[in-house]
This record gives structure tokens, sequence and C-alpha cells, in this order.
């Protein structure tokens, strides 16, 4: 019984794991909306730009704080070995006791009288009590506060700070049209590749029912061997297509996933449909008739605060022409002072710093930095047009390739259509196997080419619509 109890558990246990190992290898079902929202929360350059943001708020406190008050505490401890004195001198008395002279003291005799009866009288001078100016060991503490009056670089930079702040706000910006491109296209590019693999699919297991009743009329002795090798060639070629779009799926999934931040070993399904057709025709029209507003083009926008940021550099070196003024609060305080300490407690004053001459350095850097703004606007002028010849470009590079979809997706049907046509004579005996193989590589052909076309369709689309800044934030909604 007790073995009995022991098997159920162990059949209970594998049970459950199985059900947890089932559940953890769920797929995860991404639309595209998902994918680009898991990219903007998780992807490394969108992590690293949010830093860099963060970064440049904390810069701009940094630049602020610099004219706000500054408070700062020092300490020290000095030992003399030597400490030196200094005697205001003593007293002079009359004695009969003559005593040497010492110089360093300035003690001692300095004159002599003798009296009638031969008795000598001495004029003696006693030193004072030596006063040390100092201490042997000393610690003191200083506390100064500062606050900075006027300075031109400071209120430049202030606003070169906001320039800053916004250049690395833009740069945030171009970094998420980015990364909503990459991702927009590596996920169209894998539900291209699944789709193509099902038409293959379906088209393998057209071939090898085809194969077995050829086969079967070859044994009968209505059709050669040649027809029969001929249908085998024609499955081998598209294995090996079906092959190289695994392998294909299998590197676009992997970079998905390196893209959205995610683990290798989650598995990924995706689950929007392919845009084409109506949908992929009706998109692409609004592009090609949209109005390019180059003032929303996130390019245009950083190459005008580069100008910006040119302009300022100019107003801070021209700052250096300016005085800085500071006025500062000091008070030290000593453990022990000596007898006669002349240093005051407390002091207050103001610093002033005056450029006077720099034998032309301040012009000539003056004079570099005015080259440097004309520079700016030149290529602010140049990127403008080139932005305006860009989306020009881009839309009729669009209208080409919507032609060309059209085109190739007639061409796609009409091989089919031939295929098929060609399949059926094949079998009734009224076609060759060559007229099969080759109507059977023209629709393999016609439909690469049809999938490469939405491909290269729906990259132009994305390419566009970054250019023109349009609907990124709407499809992350």
């Amino acid at each position: 019984m007790f073995r009995k109890q022991k098997q159920n558990l162990l059949l209970l246990a594998i049970f459950l794991i199985g059900t947890l190992l089932s559940e953890a290898q769920e797929p995860v079902k991404l639309s595209l909306q998902d994918a680009l929202k898991m990219a903007l929360q998780n992807n490394t350059n969108i992590l690293n730009s949010g830093l860099d943001l963060k970064i440049a708020q904390k810069k701009v406190w940094e630049t602020i704080a610099t004219g706000l008050p500054q408070i700062n505490a020092k300490g020290s401890y000095s030992h003399i070995f030597k400490v030196p004195t200094l005697s205001f001198g003593g007293k002079t008395t009359l004695s009969n006791t003559e005593v040497p002279w010492d110089p360093t003291t300035q003690s001692g005799t300095m004159s002599s009288v003798t009296l009638s009866n031969g008795e000598n009288i001495y004029l003696n001078s006693e030193a004072g009590m030596p006063i040390e100016l100092g201490l042997k060991n000393n610690t003191s503490f200083d506390l100064t506060l500062s606050q900075l009056i006027f300075s031109g670089s400071y209120f430049v930079g202030l606003q070169a700070t906001k320039v800053y702040y916004g250049l690395t706000k833009e740069n945030a910006e171009k970094t998420k049209l980015d990364v909503v491109e990459t991702v927009t296209n590596t996920y169209n590019m894998i539900k291209l590749a699944e789709e193509s693999r099902k038409i293959l699919t379906q088209n393998l297991e057209n071939i090898n029912k085809t194969l077995y009743e050829i086969s079967e009329m070859n044994k009968q002795g209505f059709l050669e061997k040649t027809d029969v090798d001929q249908l085998e060639l024609t499955g081998n070629t598209i294995r090996n297509a079906m092959n190289q779009i695994d392998s294909n799926l299998d590197m676009g999934y992997r970079l998905l996933k390196i893209q959205l931040g995610m683990e290798e070993t989650v598995k990924v399904e995706l689950s929007d449909i392919l845009e084409s057709d109506e949908s992929l025709t009706k998109s692409s029209l609004e592009l090609i008739t949209e109005s390019f507003n180059i003032s929303q083009n996130i390019d245009y926008q950083l190459i005008q605060t580069a100008e910006k940021a040119a302009k300022l550099e100019l107003d801070l070196v021209k700052t250096s022409f300016m005085p800085t003024i500071s006025g500062f609060y000091n008070h030290t305080e000593k453990l022990k002072a000596p007898a006669f300490d002349f240093a005051p407690k407390d002091l207050i004053g103001v610093n002033l710093s005056l450029p006077i001459f720099s034998s032309g350095q301040r012009l000539s850097t003056v004079a570099q930095k005015k080259m440097s703004l004309e520079k700016a606007q030149n290529t602010t002028k140049f990127v403008s047009s080139s932005l305006s010849m860009q989306a020009t470009q881009f839309q009729n590079d669009l209208k080409l390739k919507l032609e060309k979809y059209e085109n190739q997706k007639k061409s796609k049907e009409l091989s089919d259509v031939i295929y098929q046509r060609t399949l059926e004579k094949y079998k009734q005996g009224m076609a060759s196997s060559m007229d099969l193989m080759t109507s059977q590589n023209q629709y393999l052909t016609n439909l690469t080419n049809y999938y490469q076309c939405i491909y290269d369709l729906q990259g132009s689309k994305s390419k566009l619509e970054k250019l023109f800044n349009i609907n990124q934030n709407k499809e992350i909604k």
C-alpha cells in the first residue's frame, strides 16, 4: 500500500512538472504594436538615450548650482619646531655687581660709576619676560561662504545647458525613430518569410501528391522514369528553398529578440497579419500625397540646435571681456590662540577680476567662433535643401515601388494560374516534364519577387515615415 501511494505521488509530481514546463514554454504572442512598446522599454539604445537625458538634467543643475551660495569648511594643524619670541625690555637697576652683557637678551651692565671711596656702582639692564609669537601646536578651522555676484560666462552657460538638454532630448527622439524603423522592418521581414514558407509548404504538398500519381503511372508503363525524376528534382528545389527560409527565420527571430531586449530562450510568435493588397496600397498612397513639414524632421531639429549652440559659443567667448564679481565671508576658529594674535576671526569682502590686456588672444577667439557660427548657418541651409530633396526622392521611390508591387502581384497571380494549368495538362499527358519544371520555376521566381516587392515597399514606407516623423507615436499607443 505504501508503495502504491509512493507511485501515485511520483506520477502526480511528473504531471505537475510537465504542466509547469508546458506553461513555461508557451510562446509570447506579439503584435507589431506590442513589439514596438517592448523595444521602447527594453532596447539597449533606448535605455542609453534615457540615461543620457538624465545626465543632461543633472548637468543643467550642475551649471545652475555654480551661481548659488557655496559653503566650504577647512581644518588645519600646524607644528612649529621653534616658536619665535618677542621681548619689550625689562628694567634697569643699580648694583655693586657687574653683569656680563648678553646681546641676545639685551641684558647686563650698561655703564658704571666709581665713587670717591673707591666703590663701583653698576647700571644693569634686566631682560623682560619673553612673549611667544605663536603656538608650538595649533589647530584651526575656517568656514567660508561665497556667492557669485556677476559673471557673463555663468549666464551664457545657463542658456548653453538648456540647449545641451534640448540636443540630448532630440537625440533620444532620433534613437526612438531609428528603433521603431528597425523593429518594424525586422517584424515585416519575419512575416514575409513565414508567408513564403506557408505557400512553399502547400506547393510541396501538391508536388508530392502529383509525384505519387506520376510514380504509379510510371509503374503501369504510361510515363517514363524521366518524368518522375524531373518532378522529384522540382520537389528538392522547393525543399532547399524552405530550408533557407527556416535559417532566415531563425536569424530573424534572434535579431528581433535582441532588438526587443528579450532573452534568447524565450519563444516568440508574431500575431499580426502581413500587410498587403488594398491595405498596403492605401497606406502607401497616403504617404505619397503627404506634404513634407521640415520643422517636424528630427535631423532638421538637430541641426538647428547645433546652430544655437554655435551662437552660444560665440556669446561665451565675448563674456571674456567682462569682469567677474563675487562676495565672500570667512570665519576662523582656533582651538588655542597665541598671546598676540592679529588675525581677525570674521572677514567679509568682494573679489573683482577684470580682464585688461591679452595681446589679441580674446579677439582671435571671438573671430574663430564667428566663423564657426557662419559654418553652422551654412550647414542649416544645406541640410534644409537636402531634406526637401530627400522627401521628394523618397516619395518618388515609394511610388515606383508601389507600381512595381502592383505589377508583380499580377505576375504572381498569372504565374500561379499558368503553373496550375500546366500541372493539369501534365497529369493528362498534354505537357512535358520540362514544361512543368519551367512553369514551376517561373511561379517560384514570381513568388519570391512578389514578397521582395512587399518588403521593399514596406521598407520605403518606413523610411518616409521616419523622414516625415509621422505615425510613429500613433503606432505605439
